[in-house]
Parts: C-alpha cells; sequence; structure tokens
C-alpha cells in the first residue's frame, strides 16, 4: 500500500528517536546513552571484559576504553584482572553506579509508556513477539548465507589489554551474549 509507511524505514525511524530520546534524558542526569549502556550491561554481565562490550555496543574498544575511564572516575565502575589472562580488564559495578541504575530504569518505564501509550496490553505483546520473529528471520537470513555471516576480522589490540604478564590459552566456546549475534 503506497499509503502506509514503509516497514523498514519504520523501524529505522523508531530506533533513532530512541536513541535521540535516551540522549537526552542521561544528559538531564549528567550522562551519555552510551555511559548508561555500559552500566546497564555490566549489571546485566558482571565481569565483562572492555572488548566484549564493545562487541556488544558495536564500537571500536578504544571508544568504550574512554568511556570506563569516565565511570571508573566517578567511581562507578572498577576494572579487575581476567584470572586466566592478566591482560584482560573485567569490568564490574560500584555501589556509586546503583543509585544511577534506578534513574535509568525509571527513565527506561517512562520510555515504554511513551512507546506504547494507546496499545492495549495485547497489541504490545503482539508487536513485541512480532519483532521477535523478525530478528529471528533476519538472524536466520545472515547465519544461512555463506559468505557474509563471516564474523568481522579481530581488531588489533587496544587498551582492554595490558602488558602482558602471564598467558593463558583462551576457551574457542561462545559467551552467552553472542547467542544473538551473526
Amino acid at each position: 500500500m503506497p499509503d502506509q509507511p514503509d516497514l523498514l524505514f519504520l523501524l529505522h525511524d523508531i530506533a533513532r528517536l530512541l536513541r535521540v530520546a535516551g540522549d537526552r534524558r542521561a544528559r538531564a542526569h549528567g550522562m551519555t546513552r552510551a555511559q548508561w549502556v555500559i552500566l546497564w550491561r555490566v549489571q546485566q554481565q558482571p565481569g565483562l571484559s572492555q572488548k566484549e562490550l564493545a562487541e556488544i555496543m558495536e564500537v571500536e574498544p578504544i571508544t568504550v576504553a574512554r568511556l570506563v575511564d569516565r565511570l571508573a572516575a566517578r567511581g562507578m565502575v572498577e576494572r579487575r584482572d581476567d584470572p586466566g589472562d592478566r591482560r584482560i580488564w573485567r569490568l564490574h559495578l560500584l555501589p556509586p553506579a546503583l543509585p544511577v541504575l534506578d534513574e535509568m530504569r525509571g527513565e527506561r518505564d517512562e520510555v515504554s509508556r511513551l512507546l506504547t501509550a494507546g496499545l492495549s496490553p495485547e497489541g504490545v505483546e503482539a508487536v513485541r513477539q512480532s519483532l521477535i520473529a523478525m530478528k529471528a528471520n533476519v538472524l536466520g537470513d545472515l547465519r544461512s548465507r555463506p559468505g557474509d555471516a563471516s564474523p568481522p576480522a579481530a581488531p588489533p589490540p587496544t587498551s582492554d589489554r595490558r602488558p602482558a604478564r602471564r598467558q593463558a590459552p583462551r576457551s574457542a566456546a561462545p559467551s552467552a551474549f553472542q547467542q544473538d549475534r551473526v
């Protein structure tokens, strides 16, 4: 139907508007959306490395390192040695991050209410299930295309690594956060 918005553009526009809203809300709390994402992800998966976090956020590891530097300076995040490879930092939340996470939850709930205003609970659930199915369709297609689904080349070493003191073999098994990534 020519009078209907194109689904792909509509999804893109909603995602962009949500990022803009997130930026504004984070700024009102003296943070950036990226810093909020780091706090949220580290709360969900304590002990993530900066490199793993960069992969999740789809940014360069140096970007995450700088954001973590700022959060560490505010006493919200600390870097700890990886027990299997001391060259890697593992990220953990500190108590001053907890009030910020509470603020984030409030903002997130408010955006969710705004996003779903005028929709019935059944309508919201139908949208959720449709989006889950769409995500599965796209991931399935990406995984089924031989040349297209290969992982990107490893990035050069970044500040996620410290000078080598000892090296332990790394497991090749994908971590839990990679299950829905291409």
